[in-house]
């Protein structure tokens, strides 16, 4: 092919262009699409254990990490 029917050729019909240009812009609709699903159903907060748990540790040694998982899920207090 010579050098003129090459240059021709728009930007838009290059198929390496939009391999290129394809795998980010998916990766950023996906972010904003797991954005949106972690906005609209945020995790509910855990007052207390429902059940004792299954490896027999008590409900006071669990409190810490119950502590953090709820700063987590809330942002704060």
């Amino acid at each position: 092919m010579s050098e003129q029917k090459l240059a021709a050729r728009p930007w838009w019909r290059e198929r390496f262009m939009w391999l290129v240009v394809g795998g980010p812009a998916a990766v950023v609709v996906a972010s904003f699409a797991t954005l949106t699903l972690a906005i609209t159903h945020p995790d509910p907060v855990i007052e207390q254990a429902a059940r004792p748990s299954a490896d027999g540790i008590d409900d006071a040694a669990q409190q810490p990490a119950m502590r953090a998982r709820n700063h987590a899920a809330t942002g704060g207090k």
